[in-house]
C-alpha cells in the first residue's frame, strides 16, 4: 500500500473531557514539544571575557536546540516548525546578525570560531530541510499543500531568501540553487512577491543619488557600507537564483543598475579621495567595499545578459533566437550613454565575445540588424582595431575599451595610448600616493605605464592585490629614477628651422648644397622671363589718346578763364570713373622689372630729361601764383582742423541804406550772440567778477 502524504495522515487520541477517542490531522498544534528557542547575538567586538562567555553560552544554546530539531522525525519536525514562534525567532535573528563577507571580524579564541561554524552549519540545515517536501518515499507533503504551508506560515519570505543567499551561498551554491529553485517553484506567489520587492530595492539605490556634497566619516561609512551590503546581496540572489532575472528585467534593472553605477560611483570615490587624510585606515576599507560593490554591480549586469539572452540562444536553434539577439541589442542601445559604466564591464565581460556568440550562431546577423524595425542602423560588429586600443575619437561607436561599428562606418584607425609625462604624470602619481602613502614613486610609475595611466585600475588592483606578475617582482618603495637633461638650454630652444633639414640643433650634418648664400636668389631670372611674355600682352592697349584740333581731352576748347574758375574746387571727385576714361586719363605701364633691358635704359634717360625740363621751366615762377597756392593750401589746412571759412564781408553786408539780403542779417546776429565767446568782448563781464570781489574799487 503506497505511502500517505503527511497532509493526508491522521492521528487518534483519547479526549480529556470526554474520555472518547477522537481524530486528528498529522499536522496539529498537540504534537509540538514546548521548548523555548532563545535569539542569536553576534560575538562582542571588545575582548571582554564575561561578554565572551555570555556569546559562548547563548551560541551554544541555540546549536543545541537546532541539533535536537534535526533528529526529530518528519512529522514531528514539521509540526515544530509551522506552530513554534520562538524557532522562526531565533532562525530570523541569525539572519539578521550573522557577520557577512566583508564584515571585519576580530580575532577570537579557537573555541568561538569552532561554534560559529557549528551554529553556520546547523542553521542551513535547517532552511534546507524546510525547503525540502519530499524526504524520503514515505515522508512527504503533497508539493500544492506545501507551497501553501510555506507562505501562510511565513516560513520564508524574500528576504529570508535574499539573506539565506548572501549567508550559504559560497560552498553551498549548488544545495542553495535547488533549495530556492524549489521554493519558487512549488509556490509561484513568490514571483509576485518578488515583483512587488523590486521597486522598492530601487527606490533605495534613488536615495543615493543625494548624497551631500561633502559628508562627515561617519555618514560616508554608513553610506559605503550600505551600497555594499545591498549590492552583494542582490548579486548573491541572482547568482543562486538566476530564473530570476526575467523578473528584475521587467523593471528596467539593467538601465537602472548603469545609470546609478555612473551617477553614485565616482561621486563615492571623489569624497573618499577628499578625505584621505583623516583615516587612512578606514578610508582605505571604504575604498575596497567600493571597489568590490562596483565589480558585484558590473557582474549582476552580466548575469541578467547572459540568463536573458546568451543562454538561450546556446540552447535554441537558429531559428528562434531572433528575439534574444533584440533583447541583447536593446539592453546594451539603453546603456550606451554610461560610459564608465561600458568600460568597467567591457574590461571584466568584453562584449567583443558575446558579439562573437552570436555571430556563431546565427549566420544572418548582419541582415537580421538590417532589418530589423527597433535599431535600423545598428551593427555591434567588432572593431577591427579593437587589439590596437581604441579611443573614442576616432570610432563613434566606442564603448568602454571595445568599438563597434555602425551601419555606414568606416573602420577606425589604430590609436595607441598616449604617452604621460609632465605635470600631468605628477598629478597621476601623487593621487594614488595620497591614497597609498607608503608606495615609492618609482613603483606607482610602473603600475600607471602598465595600466595606461589609469589611477582608478591601479588603486583597485593594489587593495585586491590583482597586479600582474612583473609589477609583483618590482619593490614596493622603489623611488622614481631621476633624469637629468645634458643640454637642456639647447633642447627646449626653439627656432625657424625646428625639426627642418636645416635644424644643426637636431641634426649632425646639413646638406650643404641646399643652402645660397648672398645674392644667389637674384640671378636666378626664371620667374621674371616667364611673366615678362604675359605682361608684354598688355601692350595692345593705347597709351595716347588723338585729340582734335582745338578740343581738349574732356571735349571742349580749352579756356583759361574757366579753368581758372574750378582750381580751388574738386569738380567730379566722388563721381564714378568709367574704365574708358581711367585708361585715357593714365594709360597702362608695363612694370619696370618687366621691360626689355634696352627699354629699361631708355626709360631712364627720358625720366632724367623731363626732370631737367620741369627745373628749367619752373625756376622762377610767377610771385601771384606762389601767393594763390599758399592761399589754398592754408584753407585746406584750417579745413582740416575744422576752422570755418571768415565770414568777415558778409557781416559788413552792402551800404547804409540799400538794404541787407538775408545772408548778412544771419551772420550779424551769430556774430551778436557769440562775441562773449573770443578775444576781449567779455571784458565786462570779468570786471563785474572782480568787482564783487572787492579787487576794484567802487
Amino acid at each position: 500500500m503506497p505511502a500517505l502524504p503527511l497532509d493526508e495522515l491522521q492521528f487518534t487520541e483519547k479526549d480529556s473531557l470526554t474520555g472518547k477517542m477522537k481524530t486528528l490531522p498529522a499536522l496539529h498544534p498537540k504534537k509540538k514539544t514546548e521548548r523555548s528557542f532563545v535569539l542569536y547575538k553576534p560575538p562582542p567586538k571588545a575582548k571582554d571575557l564575561a561578554l565572551l562567555e555570555e556569546f559562548l553560552e547563548r551560541a551554544t544554546f541555540v546549536a543545541d536546540d537546532l541539533d535536537w530539531l534535526l533528529a526529530l522525525p518528519h512529522d514531528r519536525f514539521w509540526c515544530q516548525v509551522i506552530f513554534d514562534e520562538t524557532l522562526q525567532k531565533c532562525l530570523d535573528s541569525y539572519l539578521r546578525h550573522a557577520s557577512r563577507k566583508f564584515d571585519t571580524v576580530a580575532d577570537f579564541p579557537p573555541q568561538v570560531n569552532d561554534l560559529q561554524k557549528r551554529l553556520h552549519r546547523s542553521v542551513f540545515l535547517t532552511f534546507l530541510r524546510m525547503s525540502t517536501h519530499k524526504e524520503s518515499k514515505d515522508h512527504f507533503i503533497t508539493p500544492s499543500v506545501f507551497g501553501e504551508i510555506l507562505y501562510n506560515n511565513f516560513l520564508f519570505d524574500i528576504p529570508k531568501i535574499l539573506d539565506l543567499c548572501v549567508l550559504f551561498g559560497k560552498g553551498n551554491n549548488v544545495l542553495l540553487s535547488k533549495m530556492i529553485e524549489n521554493i519558487f517553484t512549488q509556490q509561484p506567489s513568490y514571483f509576485s512577491d518578488l515583483d512587488e520587492t523590486l521597486p522598492t530595492v530601487l527606490q533605495v539605490l534613488l536615495l543615493f543619488g543625494h548624497i551631500s556634497e561633502d559628508p562627515f566619516v561617519p555618514e560616508l561609512k554608513d553610506i559605503v557600507l550600505y551600497l555594499c551590503d545591498t549590492c552583494i546581496t542582490l548579486w548573491a540572489f541572482l547568482d543562486v537564483f538566476p530564473l530570476a532575472c526575467q523578473t528584475f528585467q521587467k523593471h528596467d534593472f539593467c538601465y537602472r543598475l548603469a545609470a546609478f553605477y555612473e551617477l553614485v560611483i565616482p561621486e563615492l570615490e571623489s569624497v573618499i579621495k577628499k578625505r584621505r587624510h583623516e583615516d587612512s585606515s578606514l578610508l582605505s576599507d571604504l575604498w575596497r567595499r567600493l571597489s568590490h560593490s562596483r565589480k558585484k554591480m558590473v557582474e549582476m549586469f552580466h548575469i541578467i545578459i547572459s540568463q536573458l539572452c546568451l543562454q538561450p540562444i546556446l540552447e535554441s536553434s537558429c531559428d528562434n533566437i531572433h528575439p534574444y539577439i533584440e533583447d541583447f541589442l536593446q539592453i546594451f542601445t539603453s546603456v550606451l550613454q554610461e560610459k564608465r559604466f561600458l568600460r568597467d564591464y567591457d574590461e571584466l565581460f568584453p562584449v567583443a565575445e558575446d558579439v562573437s556568440l552570436l555571430q556563431q550562431a546565427s549566420s544572418a546577423l548582419y541582415p537580421l540588424h538590417l532589418a530589423s524595425p527597433t535599431h535600423p542602423r545598428l551593427h555591434l560588429v567588432p572593431c577591427a582595431c579593437r587589439k590596437n586600443q581604441c579611443s573614442p575619437t576616432c570610432c563613434p561607436a566606442w564603448l568602454g575599451t571595445s568599438c563597434f561599428l555602425h551601419l555606414g562606418d568606416p573602420p577606425c584607425s589604430a590609436a595607441p595610448v598616449a604617452k604621460v609625462s609632465g605635470v600631468e604624470l605628477d598629478s597621476l602619481i601623487s593621487q594614488v600616493k595620497d591614497l597609498l602613502p607608503d608606495l615609492g614613486e618609482g613603483f606607482i610609475l610602473a603600475c600607471l605605464e602598465e595600466y595606461d595611466y589609469s589611477v582608478e585600475q591601479v588603486i583597485n588592483n593594489l587593495l585586491e592585490d590583482k597586479l600582474v606578475a612583473s609589477l609583483g617582482k618590482l619593490d614596493r618603495a622603489m623611488p622614481r629614477p631621476v633624469k637629468t637633461d645634458p643640454t637642456p638650454l639647447v633642447t627646449s630652444r626653439y627656432n625657424v628651422f625646428q625639426n627642418d633639414e636645416f635644424d644643426v640643433f637636431s641634426k649632425d650634418s646639413v646638406d650643404l648644397s641646399r643652402v645660397q648664400k648672398g645674392k644667389s636668389l637674384l640671378n636666378d631670372k626664371r620667374v621674371v622671363t616667364e611673366q615678362r611674355e604675359r605682361y608684354s600682352q598688355y601692350s595692345v592697349i593705347v597709351e595716347e589718346l588723338p585729340e582734335q584740333s582745338g578740343v581738349g581731352p574732356f571735349g571742349r576748347d580749352y579756356d583759361d578763364e574757366y579753368d581758372d574758375t574750378y582750381d580751388g574746387n574738386q569738380v567730379g571727385a566722388n563721381d564714378v570713373d568709367s574704365d574708358d576714361e581711367l585708361i585715357s586719363r593714365r594709360p597702362f605701364t608695363i612694370p619696370q622689372v618687366l621691360r626689355p633691358k634696352e627699354q629699361q635704359e631708355e626709360d631712364e634717360e627720358e625720366e632724367e630729361e623731363d626732370e631737367k625740363e620741369a627745373a628749367k621751366d619752373h625756376f622762377v615762377q610767377d610771385p601771384a601764383v606762389l601767393r594763390e597756392r599758399a592761399e589754398a593750401r592754408r584753407m585746406a589746412f584750417l579745413a582740416r582742423k575744422g576752422h570755418k571759412p571768415d565770414n568777415s564781408a558778409t557781416v559788413v553786408g552792402s551800404a547804409k541804406g540799400h538794404g541787407q539780403n538775408r545772408e548778412t542779417v544771419q551772420e550779424r546776429r551769430k556774430k551778436e550772440a557769440n562775441k562773449g565767446a573770443r578775444a576781449n568782448h567779455n571784458r565786462r563781464t570779468m570786471a563785474d567778477k572782480k568787482r564783487s570781489k572787492g579787487m576794484i574799487p567802487s
